[in-house]
């Protein structure tokens, strides 16, 4: 309980706040850290949060540009914007597998319908889910549970009353990422991967050049980095020349020649993809698992505090800064929208799905919104939730008869719309916590939510269409980590057609590494990506552990640092997308240069060297002050 709180605009002040300006910008900026994400998302398996980029870009463009002094306009932006990233990272977490299956002849590629409707029942559940406990967690638990990017986010916005820059540090990042990207994929002038192969280890080491990769390595820190790399050494240098030098003429499934055959026509490469993937699955699966039960007492806690706490803080409030959507609209929404889930044929879930969406889609948007407040948006486990919830769902649709490809459509859409619904519930409780810092209407950003996850979900089943037309997901370009591995949860599941052998070694793996005291997760992550990404993040992990000890407090989560990484990661994305609707018209053929431009390792190099020193040259930018 926090009575004597005041926030920045008293509640006796009425200023700007959902104005067309903010909408609008902030449904662009839904869409385009959307698309963003879900690039990066399915080709690293990480998302960032874009609440801290879009008040930035909000601050630039209504107060520099519009010279208009509107602090909660700025904050309706990014509430809004930051809406596009938690969906994004929902979706591109399962609804892969619909595709994947798809190609493998399983079953039709998803429709554009069917994409958007999960998408947005599962968002507007999560916003709806968050409503009635806004006040428990955000107002009686003020002080006690921090909300670390809510605060940050919070923080930027009241810098940038004081005049801050901060937002040159987010466009020049994205600028940087852009060009990177458009010359190494796009042109091709440079080639992607720095690699040298170790005939010696019978292996290779390699690492990419995107700047987003050191984005990311950077803004999740040294510790997490390292256990990403950990995972892919482990992999690489341990897992890859072990197979290749006991293996010898052995055939093993999933391969179809032998171990010595593989390596001598494709090299470490093909062991990782017939092998290492697999072994990864089972260590991310039951690394999740872990998260999941490490978590469990502090969930139920949180879950059953919450619910108690509903009955004292749901009290109606005539002041703007109390002010929620009305309950009997929350409760007539959540009920449409189960209705919805079962009846449209667009969705393919029974009665029995709509009904495991009610009970876990609350239980776990409830514990979503806390554990953000706890441990903030990157350490929820979300997706240690969702494989609980897809393996469940399998279990009890097998139990009763709905197998095969509709009962593994069903346990999708059922992991997706719960997915989404605990990473938005998240995501508004964060911002949430920032208008409660900064004075703003709750009500009103509550209905920006839902402008933002309406956005989203009708950008995002485009996107995730133009993304797997271009490179196709399960491949090197998007390996889409989180949603191969609920397919194969499935398959194991329903048919049983999995290298169980190699999934179980995975699987003891993260047990392993869990009883080392060690995050099993990020190494999990690491040995199931190629080594080329953990190695890059690895640099930006590098550069953060240096930057934090050079430059201390200045580079914390609103540090130009981690602006202009979000920017870089931006500016990737965004290009990234371009090039995947450029690709699907058969336009980047005549801009390739690769066959006049002599690509190799040394470009490489010097282009990871280029963009390792330009994220530590943004480090060393002093936070503004307030």
């Amino acid at each position: 309980m926090n009575e004597e709180f005041k926030p920045y605009i008293p509640a006796s002040e009425i200023t700007p706040e959902m104005t067309p300006t903010s909408i609008i910008m902030g449904i662009l900026l839904a869409v385009i850290f959307g698309a963003a994400n879900a690039y990066l998302g399915l080709r690293v398996g990480m998302t960032v949060s874009a609440s801290i980029p879009a008040a930035v870009i909000s601050m630039a463009v209504i107060r520099v540009i519009m010279r208009k002094d509107s602090i909660l306009e700025s904050n309706m932006v990014q509430t809004v914007g930051s809406a596009g990233e938690s969906l994004a990272a929902g979706a591109i977490f399962t609804m892969p597998a619909l595709f994947i299956w798809a190609k493998e002849g399983v079953m039709d590629t998803p429709s554009l319908v069917t994409i958007t409707v999960i998408a947005l029942f599962g968002g507007l559940l999560g916003v709806f889910f968050m409503v009635p406990l806004r006040s428990a967690l955000i107002v009686q638990e003020h002080g006690v549970l921090p909300y670390p990017e809510g605060t940050a986010c919070a923080e930027v916005l009241l810098a940038g009353e004081e005049g801050g820059s901060s937002a040159k540090a987010v466009f020049l990042g994205m600028g940087i990422g852009a060009i990177v990207k458009f010359v190494v994929d796009g042109l091709v002038a440079i080639q992607s991967v720095f690699t040298v192969k170790l005939e010696a280890l019978k292996t290779e080491f390699s690492a990419e050049v995107y700047p987003a990769l050191v984005s990311v390595g950077y803004i999740c820190g040294p510790k997490i980095s390292a256990y990403m790399f950990a995972g892919g050494v482990l992999g690489w240098f341990v897992l890859i020349p072990a197979i290749v030098t006991f293996g010898g003429d052995i055939v093993m499934y999933p391969a179809s020649v032998s171990v010595a055959e593989l390596y001598a026509t494709s090299g470490a490469a093909a062991i990782w993809s017939n092998y290492i993937k697999y072994i990864g699955a089972g260590a991310v699966a039951s690394a999740g698992i872990i998260s999941l039960i490490k978590t469990l007492p502090l969930i139920v806690r949180t879950f059953v505090a919450s619910i108690k706490s509903i009955k004292t803080a749901g009290q109606t409030s005539s002041e703007r800064t109390a002010l929620d959507l009305d309950i009997r609209v929350v409760l007539g929404g959540i009920l449409l929208l189960i209705l919805a889930i079962w009846l449209v044929p667009a969705v393919p879930v029974t009665l029995v799905g709509a009904i495991i969406i009610v009970i876990f889609g609350f239980f776990f948007s409830a514990v979503s919104s806390r554990m953000v407040g706890l441990v903030g948006s990157s350490n929820n486990p979300v997706s240690g939730m969702t494989i609980a919830t897809i393996l469940i769902a399998t279990i009890i649709l097998k139990v009763l008869g709905d197998t095969g490809v509709h009962g593994m459509q069903g346990a999708i859409a059922i992991g997706s719309v719960i997915c989404i619904a605990a990473c938005m519930a998240g995501d508004t409780s964060q911002d949430l916590k920032t208008g409660y810092i900064l004075g703003a209407t709750p009500k009103k950003q509550q209905i920006g939510e839902i402008f933002g996850t309406i956005a989203a979900a009708l950008a995002i089943g485009g996107v995730m269409i133009l993304l797997d037309s271009a490179y196709g997901f399960g491949s090197d370009a998007l390996a889409a980590p989180q949603a191969t591995m609920m397919k194969m949860i499935i398959e194991g599941v329903m048919n049983g057609k999995l290298p169980w052998a190699l999934i179980f070694i995975g699987a003891f793996i993260s047990i392993v590494v869990e009883i080392l005291g060690i995050a099993a997760l990020p190494v999990s992550i690491g040995l199931y990506l190629p080594l080329e990404l953990s190695s890059t993040i690895m640099i930006g992990g590098l550069i953060r552990k240096f930057a934090d000890k050079k430059f201390g407090a200045q580079n914390d989560e609103s540090g130009k640092g981690i602006l202009f990484c979000s920017g870089l990661i931006a500016g990737e994305g965004i290009v990234g997308v371009l090039l995947a609707i450029l690709t699907v018209t058969g336009l980047t053929d005549a801009m390739n240069l690769s066959a006049v431009i002599p690509t190799g390792n040394i470009p490489a190099l010097i282009l990871i060297i280029l963009v390792s020193v330009a994220v530590l040259k943004s480090a060393m930018g002093k936070k503004n002050e307030k």
